[in-house]
């Protein structure tokens, strides 16, 4: 077997269009495995797991372009690596190649110099001057971009609330402006219920069960998911409140976000008690709801909950076509598949996209199983040495900030949860795997259907060992979005997987289960 690296140093291209480039390269005839990635060290560990790792890669740089291709043939790698650069350079769409597209942000403010609104994806280290020219052209800021410091979120975000605008993030994924969906995000009815949030797979859980159970989203504000830390202070967050109390669209408005610090806890709460006049859902995912009762308001423990709270408060209509599990339902579920289970397995594993879906899910699962090892863990006693390798009752976020450094993230790119859910599979000690599959725009175009293929090729594996593993699946999405949801739902029930309707209640069918071996 023939392998053959190229490294171009200091050559950054998007890691979306890297993904794509390298699934287009793997299908050349005659290629085993190929690879366009950056040089960091999760991506070293990629081509370490395929074969792909050679001295030269291993010396690459994280900002330097790593292009790995190995077959049998020297004609067919030097066939692949001549396309590589009409692959990353190609448009992505089948626009008329004609057309202009600024190279430029100022180029951009030229041809359309009416703009108000700004979405910003470059890597960390550059987000801080792009956005802070965004916001001295009189633009709102969605910031998706990750690692970069708490110092330059402050002084961005300050900068904003005091010229009027807003700056949504660092590393903030969702929202949605007058029905526009914007980064990950569904296709929601219009409606009278507005969010504000520092947890973005947790704003689409809300979205998407509103959307389900007959209401409709007015905004739906992100503010990235350190905006609540005592350092940042809330400040996105008190805005976005303010603007969608002043909504005269907005009748009822949810808050969510993991547990902040207690000051800044109080002085939401504070806030919002004396300034809101609304209805007002806050859930503080794990906070204490005593202390949102005792202003008011209305408390939630999940983001289920959340939900059906708001619609009540809205006044919609809940739709009778949608049905959440009973727990009657989910306990029977759950006696069910543990009969079929053997006495040597014993663990859960959680393979997920979405963070704060991890983070609700280890919530439901201490009620039944304690504390789970993670690699963001509610409690850091349960912190894993190494997020790579698994070790009893687990919970793994993919799409932390360790694992989408030069690459895409797991909603757009499945290839890392693929590897990990199969590896899983193969252990004789788990008993469970539970994953959440989130659509939408921005997403995959079909991750259930990846993950179906996966699924039977797993339920093979099993049945040769004469073993059994439930595979529980959660869709975040609906039958608007470009996937739809009842189609990408009956994909994974269709290869075996247990699909439930909320994260929620597919956390207490992981948790019951393991309960009862």
């Amino acid at each position: 077997m023939l392998i053959k690296t190229v490294i171009r140093q200091g050559e950054y291209y998007d890691s979306v269009k890297l993904m794509i480039a390298t699934k287009e390269l793997s299908e050349f005839e005659g290629i085993k495995e190929a690879a366009i990635l950056m040089g960091t060290d999760l991506n070293k560990e990629v081509l370490k797991r395929t074969g792909l790792l050679t001295p030269e890669s291993e010396s690459a740089a994280p900002e330097d372009l790593i292009i790995a291709i190995s077959s049998e043939s020297q004609e067919a790698i030097d066939k692949a690596l001549d396309a590589v650069d009409g692959l990353l350079n190609k448009h992505d769409s089948g626009d008329d190649e004609s057309e202009y597209r600024p190279k430029s942000f100022d180029s951009a403010m030229k041809i359309m110099p009416g703009l108000n609104f700004c979405i910003i994806s470059v890597p960390g280290k550059y987000a801080k001057r792009e956005a802070m020219k965004a916001l001295k052209n009189d633009m709102h800021v969605l910031l998706f971009s990750d690692n970069v410091t708490k110092e330059e979120e402050l002084e961005l975000k300050t900068y904003a609330r005091d010229n009027g605008l807003l700056l949504m993030g660092p590393d903030c994924g969702t929202a949605m402006i007058n029905n526009v969906p914007l980064g990950f995000a569904n296709k929601i009815r219009k409606g009278n219920i507005g969010l504000v949030g520092a947890a973005g797979t947790g704003m689409q859980e809300v979205m998407v069960l509103v959307h389900k159970l007959g209401g409709g989203i007015s905004q739906a504000i992100g503010t990235g998911g350190r905006d609540l830390s005592v350092e940042i202070g809330g400040i996105t967050m008190l805005q976005g409140i303010e603007a969608l109390n002043e909504d005269d669209d907005t009748k009822v408005i949810v808050v969510i976000s993991k547990p902040p610090a207690e000051e800044i806890s109080d002085k939401m709460l504070s806030y919002i008690k004396e300034k809101v006049e609304k209805p007002v859902v806050i859930n503080f995912i794990g906070g204490d709801k005593k202390k949102v009762e005792a202003i008011g308001k209305v408390g939630a423990t999940t983001l289920e909950e959340a939900a059906v709270e708001a619609v009540k408060l809205a006044e919609a209509s809940l739709s009778s076509s949608f049905n959440i599990e009973t727990d009657e339902e989910i306990k029977a579920i759950a006696k069910r598949e543990a009969k079929l289970i053997k006495p040597e397995q014993k663990y859960l594993r959680g393979l997920y996209s979405g963070g704060t879906l991890c983070y609700e899910s280890m919530l439901v699962l201490r009620d039944y199983i304690g504390d789970v090892y993670s690699n963001t863990p509610l409690n850091n006693k349960m912190k894993l040495e190494d997020a790579t390798k698994t070790v009893g009752n687990c919970c793994i976020d993919y799409g932390d900030d360790q694992f989408t450094v030069g690459r895409a993230h797991p909603m757009i790119d499945t290839t890392l949860r693929e590897e990990e859910f199969m590896k899983e599979i193969e252990k004789d000690d788990v008993a469970v795997i539970i994953m959440d599959v989130v659509i939408g725009y921005g997403t995959h175009k079909d991750p259930a259907g990846v993950f179906a293929k996966r699924i039977k090729q797993a339920k093979q594996k099993l049945e040769q060992k004469g073993k059994h593993v439930p595979i529980i699946c959660y869709v975040c999405g609906t039958d608007e979005d470009p996937q739809n949801w009842t189609e990408q739902k009956s994909k994974l029930e269709e290869a075996g997987a247990i699909v439930v309707n909320t994260n929620a209640k597919a956390s207490q069918l992981a948790g019951m289960i393991i309960n009862e071996l």
